[in-house]
């Protein structure tokens, strides 16, 4: 019997059973027999196909069954060496293609603003269309975050960089839709999830967040990657508060109306 499944997911796709072979180094014939004589490939080539086609192997080809290391393996689309060799525009593409949920976990991630300035509007829209969404950032008056401007030896900047980012975020604080938390956690990785997709920007320390490794990853059943980093959001998230309940937030709100602050 011929793989309808694989059939129909080429069909999908921007590849066909000759660019798919090219990209994966393959003779077209053994593409083709995978597709009509319904052949299930070697493993590493299955994890491969199945990643170029953003599907799972296993739903490929049902007999590779659930290797939790195969799936993990698979949902690593690709490493960057560096956050700032990231595409710019795959930070907006991932956000604007979102519909299920938009976590963003960091210190500042002043960046995302700087670089993408429509972004802050993409979220409220989102929220407005009942997409789950959850800022995750730093309180800039705990000692974690004063401690984080010793290790990057940039000091003051860091709480600086904090309530600069603070201020691009602040149209969403308040809006129906957008959980607003700051914590005052260690930050070991800054994760960002847009529906069953992930970046985790990998801290190293002393190393400026823009130097570190950024990892991305798709949810794939059966895997671990995904679903790991999801567990630490969750958990961070449980034991911060709400940004209107920080002296930050008061502080801010006292001298945008000109009153003292109590």
């Amino acid at each position: 019997m011929p793989n309808e499944r694989l059939r129909a997911t080429l069909q999908d796709s921007d590849y066909d059973e000759r660019s798919l072979a090219a990209e994966l180094g393959l003779d077209p014939k053994s593409v083709q027999r995978w597709i009509t004589r319904e052949v299930t490939p070697r493993r590493t080539a299955a994890l491969r196909a199945a990643k170029v086609l953003g599907v799972s192997p296993v739903w490929l080809w049902p007999n590779l069954g659930t290797d939790r290391r195969a799936a993990s393996q698979a949902e690593i689309v690709t490493l960057y060496p560096h956050r700032s060799e990231v595409p710019r525009h795959l930070w907006l593409d991932l956000l604007a293609t979102a519909n299920k949920r938009v976590w963003l976990y960091a210190n500042a991630s002043l960046f995302l603003p700087e670089d993408n300035p429509e972004s802050v509007d993409i979220i409220k829209r989102k929220a407005d269309n009942g997409t789950d969404i959850r800022i995750l950032m730093a309180d800039p008056d705990s000692e974690l975050c004063v401690r984080r401007g010793v290790e990057e030896r940039l000091f003051e900047a860091i709480p600086s960089r904090v309530r600069m980012a603070l201020s691009y975020y602040a149209p969403l604080v308040g809006v129906s839709g957008i959980d607003f938390r700051l914590q005052s956690e260690t930050l070991y990785n800054s994760i960002f999830v847009y529906d069953d997709d992930m970046l985790v920007n990998q801290h190293v320390y002393g190393m400026y967040g823009y130097m570190a490794p950024v990892l991305h990853l798709r949810r794939m059943e059966g895997g671990d990657f995904f679903d790991m980093y999801t567990r630490s959001f969750e958990r961070v998230w449980e034991i911060s508060s709400k940004i209107e309940e920080s002296n930050f937030w008061k502080q801010r709100s006292a001298t945008l109306s000109g009153q003292p602050l109590k």
